[in-house]
């Protein structure tokens, strides 16, 4: 069957004290909507539409920039959960399927509690998501007679008996695009808060005649974010879980509580991440390499036997070939480092291509921006770079060539030869010491005064 995602991120979120929108907010290098984003990928949607409200043009923007089919629509004023699912009706006329109903501000709902729902869709017209709560405080309750859903009962409307169930609303709804439209447009807004719950929908599909179900989840999954505490609180829970999987597929983390993933990082088997090691967005490590302590990768790609740092930093663009070697200090961006190459410690690669066995000696840059352009280096196989030199870009080194140590290389270096440019050194003769002795002449003078 076909599905369709609405997900509800219009809300402003003045509890996180913040400019920014609460959805853009971040777990794991993602904004919070993109979570809820992923799970829901996991269904195959024909269509994804993001209610958005405050900072709407910040939130399609950064929309866009995950999926460029997303549809996203403003809704203007924020009157509660039903009316802002009622703005996607446009955008679902003559869909047919089920239409999925996540917020953007709940991350860690999962692809396998969705596709239950779907499921328990070929049975009933409404499915809601539930959970059991440890402390239900002041959660709406799902009222079940068997398999079936009756109602939800909000905290302050439940009596003592119903205050009693810890099976928990946590709002995520399927239903049939079109019976989910029909239910939503019967939704009054005769309450304290003025607003249109989308809640209300299952007591008016069971006076309808309509069957309503609840699928349960654990709770952990149902986490939303409204403050600083709470996303601090899922940025752990996320990062518990990744450790977690990572161990479980066969990744060694030496002190897993130190490491920190991204939303997308993927390491094979048998690799070896030391401790403090930090993943930004779109890390991909492969089997066998090790991440030595304190390092930092973002954007880029590891292969096999591959060793980096410690304390180095890879930025987007850095391709590491199998075997490479990145040391200590040393920083890599947009750059392809050739198999069994040698990058040992600090020196600057950017924008550059380095040949299979190089070896780079420590101190090295690719001069690689003159202000306004980026240039690119080119160093060939076996190529051997002395400490300290400096390659003012664009500029090649041929296979089997040698720079000296300190030289600035602003011309192609042929294959197999030795490049020298640096000033002819001269020696003064007692110069140094008289300049010396000048120098703390005059700063003893200074505290005189």
């Amino acid at each position: 069957m076909s599905t369709a995602l609405i997900i509800l991120a219009a809300g402003q979120g003045t509890r996180m004290m913040s400019d920014l929108p609460k959805v853009l907010h971040q777990i794991a290098g993602a904004p919070l909507f993109a979570h809820a984003m992923a799970s829901g990928a996991a269904l195959l949607p024909e269509k994804t539409i993001l209610i958005a409200g405050h900072g709407a043009d910040e939130v399609r923007q950064a929309a866009l920039d995950i999926d460029e089919d997303v549809e996203v629509i403003l809704q203007e004023e924020q009157l509660g959960t039903g009316h802002a699912v009622a703005q996607a009706r446009a955008a679902l006329a003559g869909f047919e399927g089920n239409a999925f109903v996540l917020y953007g501000d709940t991350p860690f709902i999962q692809p396998e509690t969705l596709e239950r729902m779907a499921e328990a869709r070929q049975h009933h017209d409404v499915v809601v998501l539930g959970f059991e709560a440890a402390d239900p405080g002041r959660y709406g309750r799902l009222v079940m007679q068997g398999d079936v859903l009756e109602r939800i009962v909000e905290f302050k409307d439940a009596s003592d008996q119903e205050r009693a169930i810890t099976l928990c609303n946590s709002g995520v709804i399927c239903a049939d695009a079109s019976v989910l439209f029909d239910l939503v447009s019967q939704v009054g807004n005769d309450n304290a808060a003025g607003e249109f719950y989308l809640t209300d929908i299952v007591a008016i599909a069971s006076q309808a005649g309509l069957s309503a179900t609840a699928v349960s989840c654990d709770e952990a999954e149902t986490l939303g974010i409204n403050s600083r505490a709470e996303l601090a609180r899922g940025e752990a829970a996320f990062q518990a879980r990744a450790r977690a999987e990572a161990l479980d597929t066969g990744v060694t983390l030496i002190a897993a509580d130190t490491v920190y993933f991204s939303h997308d990082t993927l390491i094979g088997r048998d690799a070896i991440i030391e401790p403090n090691v930090v993943f930004g967005p779109g890390v991909t490590v492969e089997t066998g390499a090790r991440i030595r302590a304190f390092s930092h990768l973002e954007g880029c790609h590891v292969s096999t036997g591959a060793i980096v740092g410690p304390y180095a930093r890879l930025r987007p663009g850095a391709e590491l070939a199998n075997n490479a070697r990145v040391g200590n200090f040393v920083e890599i961006k947009n750059a392809q480092i050739g198999e069994g190459a040698k990058v040992g410690h600090l020196s600057y690669i950017g924008d550059a291509t380095l040949g299979d066995a190089c070896n780079i000696g420590a101190g090295t840059i690719t001069c690689n921006y003159d202000g306004v352009f980026k240039h690119h280096t080119e160093i060939g196989e076996s190529a051997f770079i002395g400490s300290n030199t400096m390659l003012v870009a664009p500029v090649s080194v041929g296979d089997h060539a040698l720079t000296a140590s300190g030289a600035v290389i602003t011309s192609d270096v042929p294959a197999e030869a030795l490049a020298i440019s640096r000033a002819k050194q001269v020696n003064k003769p007692g110069l140094g010491r008289r300049l010396m002795d000048k120098l703390k002449a005059a700063k003893a003078a200074q505290k005189k005064v």
